[in-house]
């Protein structure tokens, strides 16, 4: 099976890229042999529509999965609608990525992780991963208040669990 990794870097050793649209590599990876093909992410400098471009060129390499941190809506539809199947919550290495999902500790998502224009960053707060993480002024005292509150409180909500899979990571890699 043909599966596509985001990545940091060009190896199988590399971490996974948090980021869809933005990442810094989509790595093809032959499930069977692990035999792998490193293309650097073309989309990643787009000034609008990275996610979709990004989408694409996995379509067009004939992945049956994507595998990253989030997807963004728009991402997610181009992905969907061509058959790909996509996991997030991914984390550790490229490889480490790969048996997670193998091992049935990777979701397949039915929506979208984030918010369009994540990983944009357009004045919102951006964590080390390069993820947005909200521009937290008075956004909740304007009009639309209610639904920014429960974006904030679904944003939590995927922290708490992204926080809990880290510390899972953390153990794991203590009792080695």
């Amino acid at each position: 099976m043909k599966i596509c990794v985001t990545a940091t870097g060009n190896d199988l050793d590399a971490e996974v890229d948090p980021r869809f649209g933005r990442c810094q590599y989509l790595i093809f990876v032959d499930s069977d042999t692990m035999e792998f093909e490193a293309i650097p992410n073309e989309a990643i400098a787009a000034p609008g529509g990275a996610g979709i471009q990004a989408a694409q060129t996995v379509v067009n390499r004939g992945a049956e999965i994507l595998i990253s941190g989030n997807i963004g809506p728009n991402a997610f539809q181009v992905l969907s609608t061509a058959g790909v199947k996509v996991a997030t919550g991914a984390y550790g290495t490229v490889r480490e990525a790969i048996e997670m999902y193998r091992s049935g500790r990777l979701n397949l998502s039915e929506s979208s992780t984030v918010g369009a224009h994540a990983g944009m960053g357009a004045g919102g707060v951006m964590d080390r991963q390069g993820r947005d993480r909200g521009n937290f002024s008075a956004q909740t005292a304007q009009p639309g208040g209610d639904k920014k509150l429960e974006e904030l409180s679904d944003m939590v909500d995927r922290l708490e669990s992204e926080l809990e899979e880290v510390k899972k990571r953390i153990e794991e890699l203590k009792r080695r």
